[in-house]
């Protein structure tokens, strides 16, 4: 059964894979057209997998994984995109799945509200995330599919912090398979877990799926207060998935933020490359899809909200051009 798209009830086809890779496109084709943008030979490459070269006069690169972090950080990329702003934030303190301080800046963050979410089926008892360890239960998870993607390095902090690890998960009998997108109602991991091969599935996206899991019948895992405040210390945000979007919740679960799709560059980057950088954003933002009705929020990316974490600095010269253009106070 081919897995359904998630992302019909955002206008004009928004997702996560059209949106980023129109940032990029978007950004190239205003830069390359404008006279004495110093584009010499009128060129832009949005970055694939393993094709960084460094003859170009403008990469960008249109992934959203931290291979962005380095490909920015190395300077073989001017520009990448990232979810959630944790991540970011963690590149730039050099913690967690970073282990020095990355030379990363922020341009502007996309809007974007999510959580993470721990379900389980209500059959196996768990009423809180630490439990797990606590009860060496033996899970069945399904995680997303992609190795290198911000759930998993994020899941291995919020495990350590609540005194555990995926291999303890499986010494004592439990499991975690990296499989499919996400878990979408009635597609393949629903399947699976009315099949009985799965008992868990952590994910984020949580408008996405997390009505159909407690239909199904199942709990919405809390984190620890304890567990929430180490992770703090080393940049993540706590958020809560609230009662009031999901009423069948029993109450507010305290969680780990996945909001924003920050838009990030190399702390070195030339002012003037910056300020072409902003200026595209401005002259194309009715082009670029997002969550969201209408063109690209500006005044919204440029500040601090629930929707648009600002955890890294931004770089002087996004910062002056959006203060000019005052969408920044």
């Amino acid at each position: 059964m081919p897995e359904q798209t998630p992302w019909a009830k955002y206008p004009q086809w928004v997702n996560p894979v059209t949106t980023r890779s129109r940032v990029v496109l978007e950004i190239a084709s205003e830069i390359v057209s404008l006279p004495g943008s110093g584009m010499e030979l009128r060129q832009a490459k949005v970055l694939l997998r393993d094709q960084a070269q460094r003859d170009w006069p403008l990469c960008l690169f249109g992934s959203s994984t931290i291979e962005g972090v380095s490909a920015v950080a190395k300077k073989e990329a001017a520009l990448a995109i990232i979810n959630p702003a944790i991540m970011l934030t963690l590149a730039y303190r050099g913690t967690g799945i970073f282990k020095t301080p990355q030379p990363v800046r922020t341009l502007t963050t996309i809007p974007s509200l999510d959580q993470y979410v721990f379900a389980v089926k209500s059959e196996t008892g768990l009423t809180r995330f630490e439990e797990i360890a606590e009860r060496r239960y033996p899970l069945r998870i399904a995680l997303r599919g992609i190795a290198d993607h911000s759930l998993q390095f994020m899941l291995d902090d919020i495990l350590a912090a609540a005194g555990f690890s995926l291999a303890a998960l499986r010494a004592w009998g439990g499991d975690a398979r990296m499989e499919g997108f996400l878990p979408v109602p009635g597609g393949p991991k629903f399947a699976a877990l009315a099949r009985g091969e799965i008992n868990a599935i952590f994910d984020e996206a949580a408008d996405v799926w997390v009505e159909a899991a407690l239909d199904a019948g199942m709990t919405i895992l809390p984190l620890a207060e304890a567990t929430v405040r180490k992770l703090e210390a080393i940049g993540y945000r706590r958020t809560l998935l609230p009662k009031s979007l999901y009423p069948k919740l029993p109450a507010d679960i305290l969680t780990i933020d996945f909001s924003g799709w920050p838009i990030f560059v190399h702390a070195e980057a030339p002012d003037a490359l910056i300020a072409q950088f902003c200026a595209a954003l401005e002259a194309r933002k009715d082009s670029i899809p997002w969550q969201g009705d209408g063109p690209l929020p500006l005044a919204r990316m440029c500040r601090d909200t629930p929707e648009t974490p600002q955890d890294v600095p931004f770089h002087p010269a996004a910062e002056r051009f959006w203060r000019e253009r005052g969408y920044l106070c």
